[in-house]
């Protein structure tokens, strides 16, 4: 019953719990804020035909969130808002990788050197959580979705570590991560929202991971805000 009722393309991978899923304006903007992510970034490797300050294995990550969160594409249809974004989501993670590893001229860009975070170390225990803690133990689908869940929530990382270690990140590459740290923070307050005005609504793996990824991104808006405050265009300085 609880995958029946999984909203079939929640970006965060909420469920529905015996109610009626209320569409609200924090929702909404994330969700806005995260179509706004990948606008960005294609803009970046595809008419700027770079993937400079772009970490390869986070996009792959993501790639592995969106497919292993929203295998049920085509049996489980809760609206066609949600269906359009789980197609999306794939489409636009796999064919970031795709054009990284492949594109002609974005992959002699790419620096495969600096981007040497160990996701091993990011994969093994999120398959483990996904295993141990999930909402229904007899769901093979509900162990995927945790998984998905705890794996996007430090995907981010090796993108954060190839920036730490670069110091100075040029404007648009900025602009994208910002986007996607707003995403999850509009998420939150959607949460809260739902929290004090939806009857039992409890997400307790995906409010755990949802503040735990929020926190990753404090650092980097701090000196974003920082950057920023002489003007838009100004690239964001990090500590080395």
């Amino acid at each position: 019953l609880k995958t029946a009722l999984r909203s079939a393309s929640q970006p965060c991978g909420e469920a529905l719990r015996g109610h009626r899923k209320i569409m609200n304006a924090f929702r909404f903007l994330g969700d806005l804020s995260h179509i706004l992510s990948f606008i960005l970034l294609l803009h970046k490797i595809i008419k700027g035909k770079s993937c400079a300050g772009i970490s390869l294995r986070t996009q792959e990550l993501y790639a592995v969130v969106f497919i292993s969160r929203y295998i049920d594409l085509f049996w489980n249809f809760s609206s066609m808002y949600n269906w359009v974004l789980k197609i999306c989501f794939i489409s636009a993670s796999v064919t970031i990788v795709y054009i990284m590893r492949f594109g002609s001229q974005q992959k002699s860009t790419y620096n495969a050197e600096a981007d040497a975070f160990p996701v091993q170390y990011l994969l093994a225990p999120c398959a483990l959580l996904g295993l141990i803690i999930n909402q229904d133990h007899f769901s093979p689908f509900e162990m995927v979705w945790a998984f998905s869940i705890y794996l996007e929530a430090v995907a981010i990382l090796p993108q954060l570590f190839l920036l730490q270690k670069q110091g100075e990140v040029e404007n648009l590459t900025s602009h994208y991560v910002a986007a996607l740290g707003a995403y999850r923070g509009l998420y939150l307050i959607n949460w809260i929202y739902r929290y004090f005005t939806e009857e039992d609504y409890i997400q307790r793996i995906v409010w755990l991971a949802g503040v735990c990824q929020t926190g990753l991104y404090l650092d980097f808006f701090y000196h974003y805000y920082q950057s920023k405050k002489g003007g838009m265009n100004k690239p964001v300085k990090l500590p080395v």
